[in-house]
C-alpha cells in the first residue's frame, strides 16, 4: 500500500488514496471470482470458533501478490504463509486476551510514531535517513479532519491494527521469556555434568553380526511397537499416497527434424536480411532482438565461443538452446566498457509504474534544455538534481548512479552511457521522459557484440499429443483397482510410481510438480479411485490413490520403513543377550566373539561413542558411579548390545564461569520462543477449508 506516501501531497493525497481503494476493490473482486472456481465459502477457516473470512483473507493475499511479484513468489507459498499467519495471529490474540495484555492510547502514540511507527518509509527523509515525525502526525491529523470513513479504515487496516498487533504479540512473548528461569541448583548441576568425564573398558557385539534377512517382522508387532510409542508417531495432518504412471508426448524423434528443418530453411534469408529486426518480426521468433551491445562475459547462450568468433554478418546455427532450435547472426561489433558511471536529472514525461503522462513532453524538453544550458555555465549540479530531478532513487546521491553493467538501462540511456567517452554530457531522451546525463567513468573497453537471435520452440505435434492422450486414456479404462493398475503397467512397459504424503491443502506433488488440480482430485476421490488422465508439462499421468494416512496414530504400513529396523534389532539384541554369559568383561568377550575395548575422557554432554556413534545408553552408562570396577548388565544400544565397566571418574578444567555458563543456557532455553505457537496449534480447534476455494 502507498497512501500514508501520497496523503503528504496538497490536494492530490485524497484522490490518489480513493484510486487505491478502488483498485484494491476491483483487484479483490477479479481475484475471488477467478480463484474461488465458484465456492460459496464465506469462511475460510476456523480457529477456537474465531473465523478467518474468505474476503479478508483474499484481500491481504492480492496485496502480499502485487508487493512480491517482482521477486517472483509464487501466490500459493503466499497463500499457505498468510494461512499460518492468520491462524498464528487468532492463538496468540486469545492468549493475550486471557492474561489482559492490551495497548492504551499513550502508548499506541508512541509505537505509531517512535521507534517501531509502520510509517518511517514514507516519512523518511532520503537524504539524511531522518523519520520526519512532525510530518506524520500532521499527515495523520488532516487525514482525521477530513473523515473520510474509508480513508481512515484503510489507515487503520493496514497501519494501525498490525502496530498494535505487533506491540501485543512483543508483549506477550516478553511476559513468557520472562517466565522461563534456570534456578541455581539446576544450573550448577548442569554445568558440573559439563565438565565431568569418564574413562571406561566396554564389550560390544554389533547387530549387524546377525544377518537381517534371518530376522522378520510381523504386522503385529509393529501395530504392537505404534501403541506402545504412540506419541512419536502421531500424523498431525491427513495425507493420502498414490502412484502414477507417465505417458510422454514430448516431441518425438521426426518432431524434431520437422522443426530443425523449419528453422533452417530460414537461415538464408537471416543472412541475407538487411534489417534484421523487421525479419525476425516477420517471420516470428522466441527471443525478442536486443538492438544493442553486450560483452562477451554479459553474453550467457550456447555456443558462445562459435558465434562470437563469425564475422559481422556471419550466422551459426540452428543450435539447440534449451527448448529452442535457435540461429545466430553477428550483426555488429564495437568496442564498449563493460560497466559505467554516470549522474543524470531526469524530467519525467511518464510514470514508470502506470504510464500515464505527468508532465507535457515539450515542457519537459524546455525544462531538460534549461538544466543543460545551466549547468554549462557554471551551475550547480548537485543543487539543480535536488531541485528538479524527478528520479527518487538517485536523487539522494546527486544523481549518481555507481557502475551498472551493460543493458541494466533503458536502450538510449544504456547506448548513451557506453558509445560515448568520460565526461560527454548530453540530454537523452527516453521512454520515461528527458535525462540530463554526464558520463562520469568507465572500465576499459572491451569487445562488444551486437547479435540476433532466431528461435523457434521444438513442440510436440498433433500426431504424439494424441497417440500420448490415447494411451493414457486406453490404460485409465483398463484399471478399474490397484491390481489391474499395476498389472497394466507392466503389460505397457510402464513403471508405477509413487507419490507420498500429498496434503489436502497441497499446490504440488513430490516427483510430479505444480499440480493443484490433481491434489483436488486426490482428495474428491476415495481410496482405489483411478483418474482420467491429467496433462501435467509434456506428459499425460493417470493415477490411483493407493491408502490414506488419516490424522492421529500412524499406519502400520506407514509406519512400517521407520520402526520395522529399530525392532529388529530389538529382537537381535534378545539374541544377543541370550548368548552372552560371564561375570567379567573377558568373560563376555570371549562369549562374544569379541574384545575388551577402552575409551578414556568420555563427556557427559555428548551422546557419542568413539569409533562407534550415537550411545546415549552407554554414555550413561559411563558416568553410573555404580558401575566403578564392576560390569553392568548387557546393554541394548542403537548399533549393538554394549557391557560397561568404568574405570574412573573425573572432571576436566572448566572452560567458563559458572555464571557464564548460567546466562548462555537461559538464553538458549528463551531463544525456543517459536515454540510457543506450536504447542498452541496443538491444543486448538483449528478447521481448515481452504481446499474448498483454492
Amino acid at each position: 500500500m502507498s497512501i500514508i506516501q501520497n496523503i503528504r501531497e496538497r490536494g492530490a493525497w485524497i484522490i490518489f488514496t480513493i484510486i487505491v481503494i478502488a483498485l484494491v476493490a476491483f483487484i479483490l473482486q477479479d481475484g475471488v471470482g477467478r480463484q474461488n472456481r465458484g465456492s460459496n465459502t464465506n469462511t475460510l477457516g476456523t480457529v477456537n470458533g474465531e473465523e478467518i473470512k474468505k474476503a479478508d483473507f483474499e484481500e491481504k493475499v492480492e496485496i502480499q501478490v502485487q508487493n512480491y511479484a517482482a521477486q517472483g513468489i509464487k501466490r500459493e507459498q503466499i497463500i499457505g504463509f498468510l494461512w499460518n499467519q492468520e491462524v498464528d495471529l487468532l492463538l496468540f490474540k486469545s492468549e493475550q486476551e486471557k492474561l489482559g495484555i492490551t495497548v492504551g492510547n499513550k502508548e499506541l502514540n508512541d509505537v505509531l510514531f517512535g521507534n517501531e511507527s509502520p510509517f518511517k518509509q514514507e516519512f523518511t527523509d532520503r537524504a539524511t535517513g531522518e523519520f520526519k515525525v512532525n510530518d506524520a502526525r500532521q499527515a495523520i491529523a488532516q487525514l482525521k479532519k477530513s473523515k473520510n470513513a474509508d480513508q481512515i479504515k484503510q489507515i487503520e487496516k493496514f497501519y494501525i491494527a498490525p502496530s498494535i498487533e505487533n506491540r501485543q504479540r512483543s508483549k506477550y512473548q516478553a511476559l513468557v521469556i520472562k517466565g522461563i528461569q534456570f534456578p541455581k541448583w539446576l544450573a550448577d548441576k548442569e554445568f558440573t555434568e559439563s565438565n565431568a568425564i569418564s574413562n571406561i573398558s566396554y564389550v560390544s557385539v554389533p547387530y549387524n553380526s546377525i544377518i537381517d534377512s534371518t530376522i522378520k517382522v510381523s504386522n503385529d508387532e509393529v501395530s504392537a511397537y505404534l501403541k506402545e510409542n504412540e506419541a512419536a508417531y502421531q500424523v498431525e495432518e491427513t495425507s493420502r499416497n498414490i502412484s502414477f504412471v507417465v505417458f510422454s508426448a514430448a516431441p518425438s524423434q521426426n518432431d524434431t527434424i520437422n522443426a530443425y528443418n523449419q528453422i533452417a530453411s530460414l537461415k538464408e534469408g537471416l543472412r541475407t536480411a538487411t534489417d534484421v529486426s523487421s525479419y525476425l518480426n516477420k517471420v516470428g521468433s522466441d527471443n525478442v532482438f536486443y538492438n544493442s551491445y553486450l560483452s562477451k562475459n554479459r553474453i550467457q547462450v550456447p555456443q558462445k565461443d562459435s558465434i562470437l568468433s563469425l564475422p559481422v554478418g556471419g550466422v551459426f546455427g540452428p543450435y539447440v538452446d534449451g527448448k529452442n532450435f535457435t540461429i545466430a547472426k553477428v550483426v555488429g561489433t564495437t568496442q564498449w566498457p563493460d560497466s559505467t558511471s554516470v549522474r543524470h536529472i531526469l524530467i519525467a514525461t511518464t510514470n514508470p509504474q502506470n504510464g500515464q503522462q505527468i508532465k507535457d513532453d515539450s515542457l519537459a524538453k524546455k525544462l531538460a534544455d534549461s538544466i543543460s544550458i545551466a549547468i554549462r555555465g557554471g551551475a550547480s549540479f548537485e543543487a539543480l538534481c535536488q531541485k528538479y530531478s524527478d528520479d527518487q532513487g538517485s536523487k539522494p546521491t546527486g544523481g549518481k548512479i555507481e557502475m551498472f553493467p551493460q543493458a541494466q538501462m533503458t536502450p538510449a540511456f544504456n547506448d548513451f552511457s557506453f558509445a560515448n567517452p568520460v565526461g560527454t554530457k548530453q540530454v537523452v531522451k527516453t521512454e520515461f521522459g528527458y535525462h540530463y546525463v554526464e558520463i562520469l567513468k568507465q572500465t576499459p573497453k572491451v569487445p562488444s557484440y551486437k547479435i540476433a537471435y532466431l528461435s523457434k520452440p521444438l513442440l510436440p505435434s498433433t500426431e504424439t499429443i494424441n497417440a500420448a492422450s490415447t494411451a493414457a486414456a486406453q490404460f485409465a479404462t483398463a484399471s478399474t483397482d490397484l491390481k489391474f493398475f499395476n498389472s497394466n503397467a507392466v503389460k505397457a512397459n510402464k513403471q508405477a510410481l509413487p507419490a507420498t504424503n500429498i496434503k489436502e491443502n497441497d499446490f504440488s506433488i513430490q516427483g510430479i510438480g505444480e499440480t493443484r488440480a490433481m491434489v483436488r482430485w486426490v482428495y474428491e476421490k476415495s481410496v482405489n479411485d483411478v483418474s482420467e488422465p491429467f496433462e501435467v508439462a509434456d506428459n499425460y499421468l493417470v493415477a490411483i490413490i493407493s491408502s490414506e494416512d488419516k490424522k492421529g496414530l500412524m499406519s502400520v504400513d506407514a509406519a512400517r520403513p521407520q520402526v520395522e529396523g529399530i525392532i529388529r534389532d530389538q529382537k537381535k539384541a534378545a539374541t544377543i543377550k541370550s548368548t552372552l554369559k560371564g561375570s567379567s568383561l573377558e568373560a563376555y568377550a570371549a562369549a562374544g566373539k569379541t574384545v575388551v575395548q577402552k575409551v578414556d575422557s568420555i563427556g557427559y554432554a555428548f551422546s557419542m561413542l568413539a569409533n562407534v556413534g550415537n550411545e546415549p545408553k552407554v554414555i550413561g552408562a559411563a558416568f553410573n558411579k555404580g558401575l566403578v570396577n564392576k560390569v553392568s548388565e548387557p546393554i541394548a544400544g542403537n548399533t549393538g548390545v554394549f557391557i560397561v565397566s568404568v574405570s574412573a571418574l573425573g572432571a576436566k578444567p572448566a572452560q567458563q564461569e559458572p555464571a557464564l555458563y548460567k546466562d548462555e543456557t537461559l538464553q538458549r532455553l528463551r531463544n525456543v520462543m517459536f515454540r510457543t505457537n506450536v504447542a498452541l496449534r496443538k491444543a486448538a480447534n483449528i478447521k481448515d477449508n481452504r481446499s474448498k476455494v483454492y
